[in-house]
């Protein structure tokens, strides 16, 4: 199941549920600026069941990736890479400008958050969301954290993420160079907070309750 949800704002509703919305397209979760794109603050959650150890056919594998270029060129990611046993990866790596080269993943400041020896299995579920705020300002501000079954387990900060994208090349793309099975990914148009991620990790199936309410 995959599906898109909005905010609306509703005083005293429940943040997940009766105060949602869906859109659409992914296209709703950017706004366009003459002709580019500026990516809004979001979350994306989703479940995971593989065992990478065991499992990998290839040295890495993005079970979700939301870019124009490229992973490390204007992407927000996260990974399972080549390493043994594998780790698990946020990236949010600007991207490339005149003046400003692409940032290299072995570089001791890249934008990662790394979460060693990450230990999935293929007979078990683990909820992974990650969110995001302040790309694309110009400044010094933006933020990424990832969350391993309701946890956070790091944050990046006070970092200038320019995705500079073209809306209409962009994409979110899941399950590349992925196997196992996957189910609820969802991309809510606002930053969810820790109680709330907690809480999708608590309640496996909640979000499958939002399905119904897509907007055309």
């Amino acid at each position: 199941m995959i599906l898109l949800a909005g905010w609306s704002g509703a005083a005293g509703a429940d943040p997940l549920l009766e105060a949602v919305t869906l859109s659409a397209s992914f296209d709703q979760s950017v706004r366009a600026d003459d002709g580019g794109g500026r990516l809004e603050p979001g979350t994306v959650s989703f479940w995971l069941k593989t065992g990478p150890d065991t499992m990998r056919k290839t040295r890495f594998c993005d079970p979700v990736q939301i870019t124009e270029r490229g992973a490390n060129n204007g992407g927000l990611w996260v990974d399972l890479p080549d390493t043994t046993p594998r780790d698990f990866r946020l990236g949010a790596f600007p991207a490339e400008r005149p003046g400003r080269g692409l940032i290299a993943e072995s570089d001791a400041d890249a934008p990662l958050v790394v979460v060693k020896n990450v230990g999935f299995r293929a007979d078990r579920w683990h909820h992974v969301a990650f969110t995001w705020r302040n790309s694309d300002t110009g400044r010094a501000d933006g933020e990424a954290a990832l969350y391993l079954d309701g946890e956070l387990q790091g944050v990046l900060e006070g970092r200038q993420i320019a995705m500079d994208w073209d809306i209409g090349k962009t994409g979110i793309y899941f399950a590349v160079g992925y196997i196992g099975l996957m189910d609820e990914l969802a991309v809510f148009r606002r930053p969810l907070g820790a109680e709330e991620i907690r809480r999708l990790n608590r309640e496996p199936g909640l979000a499958a309750a939002l399905k119904g309410r897509a907007k055309d």
